[in-house]
């Protein structure tokens, strides 16, 4: 019987980011300002100061976990990652609140979901996903009435400068405001849903690619460099740039907030 290739997908993103989960943190700099814009979004959007039942997932090592304690009280927060050896990172500072947290491990579109949550949330997670408009009416019916769904994911011009270059980080699905706006159930009211753009600088190309291998989202670039590969790699994407500044590589974070009716 043929492999799954979904299947065989999320196990080459978990070992990815498995591979990185040391250097994640630190090199993630783009996923931590993201974090916090999206806790902004939710308070800004006039969610609660209080939830009593949350679940976050793709949490990875806290970014968006610790973003979201420093603006909201939460009661019971359940934490979820494709990756196991999440939960170890997590503990560290999260025995500085004191919310009551459960760590489960696993695809979110297969992860048992308690009936009733009031906030679903998660960061740069959701372009990994196969099948996101499933998986957003899956996590629809599992809001409470009044619940909140906060979710960043990633714009069509994300990664950019890769677009037309050999190693471009390719993810499943890559939403503009106006396919959120196409998946969302008809029952959910938008109450923000916006675009950005984070540039990060880069003194050569192997430092790119560094980066992204330190963060693990070349999870489908899995391939042996060569000298001569690198070169060209790097001619590629200087000349779309100015020859004598940095090469920058921009992040295209789509941050939405929705709410389910009361």
């Amino acid at each position: 019987m043929p492999a799954d290739p979904a299947h065989t997908d999320q196990n080459r993103i978990q070992q990815s980011f498995a591979r990185g989960l040391q250097s994640y943190h630190t090199a993630s700099i783009a996923q931590a300002q993201i974090a916090a814009l999206l806790a902004e979004a939710l308070q800004q959007a006039g969610a609660p100061a209080r939830f009593q039942h949350a679940l976050e997932f793709g949490c990875g090592t806290g970014h968006f976990t610790h973003a979201l304690l420093q603006r909201f009280r939460i009661s019971h927060l359940m934490l979820n990652d494709l990756v196991a050896e999440s939960a170890a990172t997590l503990q560290i500072f999260l025995q500085d609140h004191k919310t009551q947290t459960t760590f489960h491990a696993g695809p979110i579109e297969t992860l048992p979901l308690p009936p009733a949550l009031d906030l679903i949330a998660s960061a740069s997670t959701v372009q990994w996903v196969a099948d996101p408009a499933a998986l957003i009416t899956r996590l629809a019916r599992h809001l409470a009435p009044g619940g909140w769904l906060a979710i960043s994911g990633f714009g069509r011009s994300h990664f950019e400068e890769l677009q037309e270059t050999e190693g471009a980080a390719r993810t499943p699905c890559y939403l503009d405001p106006q396919d959120w706006r196409a998946i969302l159930p008809a029952h959910m009211t938008v109450h923000s849903l916006t675009a950005h753009r984070i540039a990060l600088p880069f003194p050569t190309a192997i430092a790119l690619l560094r980066h992204l291998r330190q963060t693990g989202v070349n999870a489908h670039t899995a391939r042996h460099w060569t000298r001569a590969d690198l070169d060209r790699f790097d001619a590629r994407l200087r000349a779309g740039q100015p020859q004598d500044g940095p090469l920058i590589l921009s992040y295209n974070p789509v941050i939405m907030i929705a709410q389910a009716q009361a």
